[in-house]
């Protein structure tokens, strides 16, 4: 019994397994250029209405941390345990709206994990495909002069309906998408995502909507002022 006790205290002491700097100053180099491609692959491709830029400034640390940590506890069995009662006591929050930032907050995670690992190779020529994903699947979807352009509309509640709001978003600007409807006593609001459209569209709009009374209010919003 006393045999059992004494290997599984050695399973848990923390060996000496010393960090190799030189390995891990080259993971920082690698981690902080994909860790910046990730950035800007965000800031220009991604679709969420929220402050990307921002919000994309936090995907270098995030990563950084995540590779020291995976760096330090790797090598012993009791770093993770004390890692894992750590998260335990601590709970992070974050106020994640749109699924498109959880998957870029993952895959700066998994960066950090990669090469926390020394598994150096393969984290970059993952990221590369990636990338090629990524910019791909933009590329193709905002072929030519396509924007986003953010449309908010607003009226006195009683004299329009969603549907004649929509017919008239889709007559005027083709491909669109419903982001938000809000109708109470008082007014009635619609967020929509449209392609950006030519100026005399943009009053086209404006005077066919005028027609539901003076409270109407149009905003159009470009997606960089996000």
């Amino acid at each position: 019994m006393n045999d059992k006790w004494g290997l599984f205290q050695k399973f848990l002491i923390t060996q000496e397994q010393q960090v190799s700097l030189s390995d891990f100053l080259v993971n920082s180099g690698v981690i902080i250029i994909l860790a910046i491609i990730l950035e800007f692959s965000y800031i220009k491709c991604g679709r969420t209405i929220s402050n990307r830029r921002q919000f994309a400034g936090t995907f270098l640390l995030i990563a950084f941390t995540t590779m020291l940590i995976i760096s330090i506890v790797k090598s012993s069995l009791a770093l993770s345990l004390g890692l894992v009662g750590a998260l335990s006591i601590v709970r992070f929050r974050a106020a994640i709206k749109e699924p498109e930032e959880l998957a870029y907050l993952f895959f700066a995670i998994s960066l950090g994990l990669g090469l926390g690992a020394n598994q150096t190779l393969v984290v970059v020529s993952a990221f590369a495909v990636a990338m090629v994903i990524i910019w791909g699947r933009h590329l193709l979807s905002y072929k030519g002069t396509y924007q986003n352009l953010y449309l908010n509309f607003t009226a006195k509640a009683g004299t329009v309906e969603l549907s004649q709001i929509v017919e008239s978003v889709n007559r005027q600007f083709g491909k669109n998408s419903l982001k938000r409807y809000d109708e109470n006593k008082s007014v009635v609001e619609a967020s929509f995502v449209v392609n950006s459209p030519k100026p005399e569209k943009l009053q086209s709009f404006k005077s066919e909507m005028a027609k539901y009374g003076d409270d109407v209010r149009i905003s159009f919003i470009e997606s960089k002022s996000f």
